[in-house]
């Protein structure tokens, strides 16, 4: 039994086979592993605005994730050495869209890689430095975000709006895979801007052009720009792009709530890998389920115990990052999604939300999980 908080109006799967017969026959691209080592199984952390700080991140790792991806990192931040980031949009958060803090998104030792840098920006040249300078940061893989569905982003000619003006995409392509052609890079795009058929073509165009100029993958959203997270994602479109392009690394996202839609995409559609996004937030255990299920064991959903360990050490990771301050208010929307899994949800969510403070959240975990905090001195 795996755990999953997929929301109302995403369609069920029919598969022909378990998700544990799928995972435990399926065979890792060998190509994948070569290009980033230690990247060893089929799904990965995605960059999550908001969300997928270095605490989220080693939480993910310690779960079974091989590998993750930073929040979208603005290139005129990088530019910048960090500064003149506005205070982020809440709109954009929403959408997983939001521009990270550099200092947020650095790797958090050792524990934390393979990792992949996240840029966004809409001028070739400002993209190229930021993305060289994500390179004398430690990332292996630089991610190019084409994908990002917000207006606003569209607005400031980023992100999404990129699957709109197939030209300056490209452009922007070539700029980042000339200034890191040692290192892997990689994009994130998604099925097109619109569903008309110029957007279509326009799609083709900038996925050829992403494996032409020495990309190693794409990872695909099965929504459109417009579409947003609004309604299903259409997995039969990545299902007839494998088929299109059989010898090309592509990996999926989209509808991604449970260890069993990880299989699924993977069986249904023939892409290389899944990218996990608002599914892993609050549910860890969707890594550490996949890796059961890889080697032929039942997943069993967590104790209340063993939700409140990790819980609190979310907390603790966050607090080193943040600060106590920072950390207590970041983690209320972390508690809500754990809370989602536990018998008193509701109360919990409350419990959460109310907390404000190192004392708060020690007093919550240890309610409603029975944890107790370590003792300092034994």
């Amino acid at each position: 039994m795996s755990v999953g908080m997929k929301p109302d109006g995403v369609p069920g799967r029919v598969l022909s086979r378990t998700a544990g017969e799928i995972a435990e026959s399926h065979r890792m691209d060998p190509r994948i592993t070569a290009a980033v080592p230690g990247f060893d199984a089929p799904f990965y952390q995605a960059g999550l605005a908001g969300y997928s700080d270095g605490a989220m991140r080693l939480i993910a790792r310690r779960h079974g994730c091989p590998f993750c991806v930073t929040e979208a990192l603005l290139d005129r931040t990088l530019v910048n050495g960090g500064k003149g980031r506005r205070k982020e949009d809440p709109d954009l958060i929403a959408a997983e869209c939001g521009m990270g803090e550099l200092a947020d998104n650095r790797a958090v030792g050792l524990e934390d890689h393979p990792i992949a840098g996240q840029i966004m920006g809409s001028d070739p040249e400002e993209m190229a430095d930021g993305a060289r300078i994500l390179a004398g940061m430690g990332y292996e893989v630089i991610d190019v975000n084409l994908a990002c569905p917000v207006k606003k982003i569209k607005k400031r000619s980023r992100g999404g709006h990129f699957l709109a003006h197939p030209e300056n995409a490209i452009k922007v392509l070539k700029a980042v895979r000339e200034a890191t052609d040692d290192l892997v890079t990689t994009v994130k795009l998604r099925r097109a801007f619109d569903d008309t058929p110029e957007m279509a073509a326009n799609f083709e165009r900038i996925f050829d052009a992403t494996y032409d100029l020495g990309y190693s993958w794409a990872t695909v959203h099965c929504r459109t720009v417009e579409q947003r997270y609004i309604g299903p994602g259409r997995w039969e479109f990545l299902k007839e792009l494998v088929e299109r392009n059989p010898d090309r690394i592509i990996f999926g996202s989209g509808d991604i709530w449970t260890v069993e839609d990880v299989f699924g995409m993977i069986e249904l559609t023939g892409v290389s890998g899944v990218s996990i996004a608002r599914g892993c937030i609050g549910n860890p255990w969707i890594f550490h389920h996949a890796r059961e299920l890889m080697a032929g064991r039942e997943p069993q959903p967590p104790s209340i115990e063993e939700q409140g360990t990790t819980l609190r050490d979310h907390f603790e990771f966050a607090t080193v990052i943040h600060g106590e301050r920072v950390a207590s208010r970041q983690m209320r929307k972390f508690g809500i999604k754990f809370a989602a899994v536990h018998p008193e949800a509701l109360d919990v969510k409350k419990a959460f939300i109310a907390a404000d403070s190192l004392e708060d959240w020690s007093a919550v975990i240890d309610r409603y999980y029975g944890v107790a905090a370590p003792d300092p001195g034994g």
